[in-house]
């Protein structure tokens, strides 16, 4: 990246997580935000922060709430920074939570580690496999899943084509890159993308894969609470 050196520095990159939590989660069906909704008998954010709490080389977890949000005043439970920067899409609250995280003292050579806070199956063992995949490449990459089912073009209601699923992989969160070099794709990218990879790849580079289970998917539509219950209930036999 011109004008900001990001991979030769006298001190060791460091990481970070940043939980983008500022969405109302229309799709679910909740009468509030989703990632508040109690799962497995606490609220599922709690979920996803806590595999990070269990990351040893996480340096800080910074959160970015809607302003006004309110929950984590309420319930005072964990120890990340909770910052009211949300914006009105992802990306721009991804943004906001870059620039907090440099306040805090993140520079642009750490690595940051952005994961939706709706994927609260996550664990530490999968955190640990993306940063040890990623921390000795020179773009970064994200947790992903082979696709498994076929893919058609809809138009009005009905198919019109069918995609190869051969080559295609569904992204999951985390999604790990250098600061700076993130920083600098989505102010390229503005707030249309819906991924840090999208983002990345605009700017010409090629983020790794690292193959991840299914259980770690977003919790989107009321019936994902149900299946996201289950994994939980099975982890605890």
């Amino acid at each position: 990246m011109k004008g900001t050196d990001m991979n030769t520095t006298a001190t060791p990159a460091r990481y970070f997580a940043l939980i983008p939590c500022a969405g109302n989660g229309s799709r679910a069906g909740t009468a509030g935000p989703k990632q508040y909704e109690r799962v497995g008998g606490q609220p599922m954010v709690w979920h996803t922060l806590s595999a990070f709490a269990g990351v040893k080389r996480i340096a800080r977890t910074l959160v970015v709430v809607a302003p006004g949000d309110g929950f984590f005043e309420r319930n005072p439970t964990t120890s990340a920074l909770v910052v009211p920067c949300g914006g009105s899409t992802r990306a721009g609250s991804v943004a906001n939570g870059l620039r907090e995280l440099r306040r805090a003292g993140a520079v642009d050579h750490d690595w940051v580690l952005v994961h939706d806070a709706a994927r609260c199956l996550i664990t530490p063992e999968l955190v640990d496999r993306l940063i040890d995949a990623c921390s000795g490449d020179e773009v970064g990459g994200l947790l992903a899943h082979p696709l498994a089912d076929t893919l058609k073009i809809e138009e009005q209601g009905r198919v019109v084509g069918t995609i190869a699923r051969g080559d295609k992989w569904q992204a999951q969160t985390p999604q790990m890159f250098r600061l700076g070099m993130l920083r600098q794709a989505l102010e390229a990218a503005g707030d249309q993308v819906t991924d840090e990879s999208s983002a990345i790849e605009a700017m010409g580079l090629k983020p790794k894969l690292v193959e991840a289970g299914g259980q770690n998917f977003k919790v989107t539509y009321p019936e994902d609470f149900v299946m996201a219950e289950a994994v939980l209930r099975g982890r605890a036999r």
